[in-house]
C-alpha cells in the first residue's frame, strides 16, 4: 500500500508544472554625475586623468517586490564635500523609473559609505539589507581607537541603528546567500569592512558590483577598486574575477560609478534597462 501511494504521488508531481523562477527587471537610475580622477578609482594607474562619474541606484523588480540596491545621499554634509552636477534626490530619482518612494519594499546596502546607504530614510516602507559584520563593525568598534570609518557618515549609521530598533533591518550572514529567490550577496571584496555585491538570476545572470568594482576600467586592467586597507587590494582583485564567473561574461557585471553603463543598456534620460 505504501509504495502504492508513493508511485501515486510521484504521478502527481510529475504532473505538476515545473515553478518558474522570478523574472526580474533591472534599471540603472542615475541621481546625480561628478568629476572624479581615474587614479582614486582604478588602483595603481598614474595620477592626473580625470572622468566623469555617474551616482547610481539600481532598482530590481519582480516577485511583488520593489528593491533598491544602495540607496544614494542626501545630507547637506556631503552635498557641500562632494560636488556633482545633475543632482536629484534618490526618492525623486526612483519616480523617474514609475515607481514612488512608499512602494519601495527593500533596500540591499552593498556597503555603508556615505553615497550607498545615505538614502535609507528616504524610503518610508522599505527594509534593509546589509551584511551583518558591516553593521557591527561600523555601528562598534570602527569609531573606537584604531577603528577604520572613512567615508562613513556618523548620521547614516545613526539612521541604520534607529531603523533596526523600529524592526526594519535584516542581516545577510556571509558570503553567496539568497536574499530572494533568485538574488544572491557575495562578500570578499573587502571595499569595506564587510561590503557585498549581487548576482540576478536570470537567462543571462547579471552580476551588480557597485563598488567593489568602480570602473569597466578595473575589469579590463584587472586593477583594485578602493579597498578597506592596502591588504585587500588583492582580494578584491580575486573577487572581480569572481564576479565575472558569476556573470557568465564580463559584459554583465555592472560597475558602480561607470558612466559607460548608460551608453551599453538602452537609456532614457537618467533610467538605463539593464535587464
Amino acid at each position: 500500500m505504501k509504495k502504492f501511494l508513493l508511485a501515486i504521488l510521484g504521478i502527481v508531481a510529475a504532473a505538476l508544472p515545473a515553478a518558474t523562477a522570478t523574472e526580474y527587471s533591472i534599471q540603472a537610475i542615475r541621481y546625480a554625475s561628478a568629476e572624479d580622477e581615474v587614479a582614486g578609482l582604478v588602483m595603481g594607474v598614474p595620477k592626473g586623468e580625470k572622468i566623469n562619474i555617474a551616482m547610481v541606484v539600481w532598482l530590481i523588480r519582480g516577485g511583488g517586490r520593489n528593491i533598491l540596491f544602495d540607496s544614494g545621499y542626501h545630507r547637506e554634509t556631503f552635498l557641500k564635500y562632494f560636488p556633482s552636477t545633475e543632482y536629484i534626490r534618490p526618492d525623486e530619482a526612483v519616480k523617474l523609473a514609475g515607481v514612488q518612494p512608499e512602494e519601495i519594499t527593500d533596500i540591499i546596502i552593498s556597503h555603508a559609505h556615505w553615497d550607498h546607504m545615505g538614502g535609507i530614510d528616504l524610503f518610508p516602507k522599505a527594509t534593509v539589507w546589509i551584511q551583518k559584520e558591516e553593521f557591527r563593525y561600523y555601528t562598534g568598534e570602527a569609531w573606537q581607537p584604531g577603528g577604520h570609518h572613512g567615508g562613513i557618515d556618523p548620521e547614516d549609521v545613526q539612521q541604520l541603528v534607529k531603523l533596526n530598533t523600529e524592526g526594519r533591518v535584516r542581516f545577510v550572514d556571509g558570503d553567496n546567500v539568497e536574499i530572494f529567490p533568485g538574488i544572491r550577496a557575495y562578500t570578499g571584496a573587502r571595499h569595506t569592512y564587510a561590503s557585498q555585491y549581487l548576482r540576478v538570476e536570470g537567462d543571462h545572470p547579471l552580476v551588480l558590483a557597485s563598488d567593489n568594482c568602480y570602473l569597466y576600467r578595473n575589469l579590463a586592467e584587472h586593477k583594485a577598486s578602493a579597498t578597506f586597507s592596502k591588504a585587500d587590494e588583492a582580494a578584491n582583485i580575486k573577487n572581480q574575477a569572481r564576479m565575472i564567473e558569476l556573470a557568465g561574461s564580463a559584459d554583465r557585471v555592472v560597475p558602480g560609478h561607470d558612466m559607460l553603463q548608460f551608453q551599453k543598456f538602452p537609456t532614457e534620460g537618467r533610467v538605463a534597462k539593464i535587464r
